[in-house]
């Protein structure tokens, strides 16, 4: 069935259009369905192989946004977009000449820095992920191992903040930056995230299925609290820290309107704004340009993620099972 109906749309599409340049995306669709076609047939099988040849069939698929985007971004600077039959670029003679040179152009940009851009999104991201760590991870101790009065409501009340989205609460934000001084600094693009209701919640959950004996023996032993945060849930929660750590990156590199909002100054722009700036003055007519700094943007969220997608599942998964 699935191979059908990639015939079927692929042909409907080749009509439409009657162009040869139509039969890489009629391909494309007829990979798509033997892909469907395979995992049909590895989830009804026993044997790892099939499997795994059905995983790395998705993945090649997955992953052909990105290759797309990286060959164009190795063209001739202000070279429109190319046909799928010819993304590999080529010099007059048809031999592969790759313009590696438009990576060295957009980090030395003469008047947009580029370059500051990734150093100020590295450094707030990174700051932020350590001390969201850190904050998250001693709230989620006092919540799972520790007891006080209030606590069970003091933690819905915590975890219904998450029910706000972001734009809610961006104003009070910034007129409380605004109060303190600290707009167009590194102050305005790290404090605000610190805190992560998720993360608390996340590493509570894990918290919670470490057994409570270990704290007891660690009492008995003369440790206080904070040594038993630190010597004893800490190292056992390896996976649970990894994956808050994980999606803390990929929300921050990735955030567009604090930075926006909270940064006056273009020396003080993340990536993701320094991106929309360069397309807007510069890369908007000029795709190669305009796909290497995409491609400058997701290099480090694509490495980050095949470094920890290990956790993901059980990131999700955690507190399911008791």
């Amino acid at each position: 069935m699935a191979v059908a109906f990639g015939l079927l749309a692929g042909r409907v599409f080749a009509q439409r259009a009657e162009a040869p340049e139509t039969a890489p995306i009629l391909a494309a669709f007829l990979a798509f369905a033997a892909i469907i076609a395979v995992a049909v047939v590895a989830l009804g099988e026993t044997r790892r192989p099939m499997q795994y040849g059905m995983l790395i069939g998705l993945a090649v698929f997955l992953m052909a946004p990105f290759v797309w985007m990286v060959l164009v971004s190795l063209h001739p600077p202000k070279a429109p977009i190319p046909p799928i039959a010819e993304l590999i670029p080529r010099d007059e003679s048809g031999n592969a000449q790759y313009h590696v040179s438009n990576y060295q152009f957009v980090l030395g940009h003469p008047t947009l820095p580029v370059s500051r851009f990734f150093i100020n999104s590295v450094v707030v991201t990174f700051t932020v992920v350590i001390a969201q760590l850190f904050v998250s991870s001693l709230a989620a101790y006092a919540f799972s191992r520790l007891r006080f009065r209030g606590r069970e409501p003091l933690f819905a009340l915590f975890i219904g903040s998450m029910m706000f989205a972001g734009p809610v609460t961006q104003i009070p934000v910034f007129l409380l930056l605004r109060n303190l001084g600290w707009l167009d600094t590194f102050a305005a693009l790290i404090v605000p995230g610190v805190s992560s209701a998720f993360a608390v919640f996340l590493l509570r959950q894990f918290f919670l299925q470490i057994p409570l004996e270990l704290d007891e023996a660690a009492r008995i032993d003369g440790a206080s609290d904070f040594l038993i945060y630190s010597r004893v849930i800490m190292p056992l929660s390896k996976a649970a820290l990894a994956t808050a750590a994980a999606f803390s990156f990929f929300g921050v590199w990735t955030d567009f309107f604090n930075p926006l909002i909270f940064t006056n100054s273009t020396e003080m722009r993340t990536l993701e704004v320094g991106l929309s700036i360069f397309k807007n003055s510069y890369g908007g007519t000029n795709w190669p340009l305009q796909m290497t700094a995409a491609v400058i943007v997701m290099t480090p969220l694509l490495f980050v993620f095949l470094f920890t997608q290990r956790y993901f599942t059980k990131g999700i998964t955690l507190g399911s099972i008791k």
